[in-house]
């Protein structure tokens, strides 16, 4: 058995382990912020890790006030703040069951954010410009976590499979967490690609749709993907010569790792 201290319990004084340790507690403290959830037969929980239908609820409703009201009566001032209003219930709704204040109150400055934003250009198709630089602020920053080699799906999904930042010692894993960041870049970028161009023609109702459409939901099946194109490759019991008459045959996954991401026996 290798006595090789993990990045969790390093040896006192040494320098080195310690900064390990700040990285690991660091990415931990990210993908516990994250909201990432696993379901009870070990994959990825899409609905809970966008927020459960709440948080579905509250990225696509303002938005689509906003899109549908403007459409119907094309003033700019009550499409505003019918999107505000909306999020405000929400805000108020997530401080009676008492959320933390910082993410009662995010999704109603992120549309007032947005609403400011249009109203000081008198242009609706502005309201969506903030979630143009967002997309951008993701990319780039997802892009550097590659070049340092610390994926961001890595974070995401290295915790909540009980590999904590373990990975980050086997290239493959770590190859196989580039790749699913890829997955969300790429995800991030099409927004961009689709997004962008209605925007400078001025197409407000195609703009509208495809943000709802490429918000969440898109993002969710990106995130799915990620998971899948991540997941550590499954273990397969040795072959023996003498295996008695309940024994698995060669090739045959033993059912205690036959699902690598089911969650640790208790």
């Amino acid at each position: 058995m290798s006595t090789t201290p993990t990045p969790s319990t390093p040896p006192e004084g040494d320098p080195a382990r310690s900064q390990g340790l700040t990285a690991a507690e660091l990415a931990e403290q990210y993908a516990a912020k994250s909201g990432m959830q696993r379901a009870e037969n070990g994959q990825i929980d899409v609905l809970q890790s966008i927020g459960g239908v709440r948080g579905l609820a509250e990225s696509i409703l303002p938005g689509l006030i906003f899109t549908v009201i403007f459409t119907i009566n094309q003033d700019l001032q009550s499409s505003l703040i019918a999107a505000i209003a909306v999020a405000a219930v929400f805000s108020i709704i997530r401080l009676v069951s008492r959320s933390p204040l910082t993410q009662a109150l995010s999704g109603l400055i992120g549309v007032a954010i947005c609403a400011f934003v249009a109203g000081r250009t008198g242009n609706a198709e502005d309201f969506f410009v903030p979630g143009f630089f967002t997309n951008g602020a993701y990319i780039i920053a997802m892009v550097i976590s590659i070049a340092v080699r610390w994926p961001i799906a890595g974070l995401l999904f290295g915790f909540i499979r009980g590999e904590g930042v373990d990975w980050r010692k086997d290239p493959q894993r770590v190859k196989a967490y580039i790749i699913a960041t890829w997955i969300i870049i790429a995800v991030l970028g099409l927004r961009l690609a689709v997004q962008m161009p209605l925007y400078f023609a001025e197409n407000f109702v195609a703009l509208g749709t495809t943000r709802l459409i490429m918000g969440l939901p898109l993002y969710a099946l990106g995130l799915w993907l990620a998971w899948l194109v991540s997941r550590p490759a499954a273990k397969l019991t040795e072959a023996t010569g003498a295996q008695g008459p309940g024994a698995q045959g060669p090739g045959v996954q033993d059912p205690e790792v036959q699902d690598p991401e089911a969650p640790e026996r208790r």
